[in-house]
């Protein structure tokens, strides 16, 4: 549920008053949630991972590469969650880094999912 144009005034008041008081508290809380959510998306992207080597273990059994089918919809659901609730200014600031990250190509891929133009290319 959105907040109303006040409810947004008052919260965006709260952030820049305590940037102003604690600057380091406020840096610390953003970067929290993204470092939480980024270990999640790798986390997310490794299950993905095994979920496609059982499938590709069909010869063996037929039930393993079903189970191994269910993990890797599951993990993608899940990083497509975690992507969703990164935010599209912590999406854009991932785009811009220059460096290469697991986080990073998600975020950029995710960003042209949604029709959001990436970064220059060099």
């Amino acid at each position: 549920m959105p907040l109303s144009e006040n409810e947004q005034r008052i919260l965006d008041e709260i952030e820049q008053r305590l940037a102003e008081e604690d600057p380091h508290l406020a840096d610390q809380a953003a970067q929290s949630l993204y470092t939480h959510l980024a270990r999640r998306i790798r986390l997310a992207t490794l299950t993905f991972v095994a979920g496609f080597i059982m499938l590709m273990l069909f010869s063996i059994s037929l039930w393993l590469s079903g189970a191994g089918f269910a993990v890797m919809l599951l993990s993608a659901l899940l990083v497509y969650r975690y992507l969703k609730q990164l935010g599209k200014d912590q999406v854009r600031a991932i785009q811009q880094s220059g460096r290469f990250s697991l986080a990073g190509f998600l975020a950029r891929f995710s960003g042209r999912f949604r029709g959001q133009p990436g970064p220059p290319q060099q």
